[in-house]
């Protein structure tokens, strides 16, 4: 997995100060989309161990509430394969004091819960590594810039946790 950027300080992806981790790659291509390069899977940098190590120490403040991530798409199957070792490393070294956030275009109880090209091995462990889950497809003609930690107005904040 690449990932596009990691933001250390976001307010704007989830509640509180976050660590944000952008990854590369997505299939949806909704129109409008804020991070279109973020669509190749080959964008950014490789996604390592190292790189796991900085988000931890990252995380690692008090002040920092918890880890965001998004894309791309994170619930792309090849990037659930690397997220779930990482997600685990998290959740290891910060038990429950960090939430964890992630924003994905596809729809929890129809494309992750159920059959679907989405679903995988991995999808029901990160689903319950995750506090929030951001679902649903950017829609362009239901933009909205006055709601709260989405784009559109058919996007769900779901709290699994």
């Amino acid at each position: 997995m690449n990932y596009a950027s990691i933001r250390t300080c976001d307010i704007a992806n989830g509640e509180g100060v976050r660590v944000s981790l952008f990854v590369s790659g997505c299939t949806h291509h909704c129109r409008g989309c804020f991070n279109e390069e973020a669509w190749d899977f080959s964008y950014g940098e490789p996604f390592t161990r190292e790189t796991e190590d900085r988000l931890l120490a990252a995380l690692a403040p008090s002040h920092i509430a918890g880890l965001t991530i998004l894309g791309g798409e994170p619930m792309e199957p090849e990037n659930q394969r690397a997220l779930v070792p990482f997600l685990r490393r998290v959740r290891d070294r910060f038990g429950l004091s960090k939430t964890i956030w992630i924003y994905t275009g596809c729809i929890l109880e129809s494309e992750l819960k159920s059959p679907s090209r989405w679903r995988t091995e991995d999808t029901d462990e990160i689903l319950a590594m995750t506090d929030v889950l951001v679902d649903g497809r950017f829609v362009e003609a239901l933009k909205d810039i006055s709601l709260r930690f989405r784009g559109s107005s058919n996007q769900r904040i779901l709290r699994l946790r």
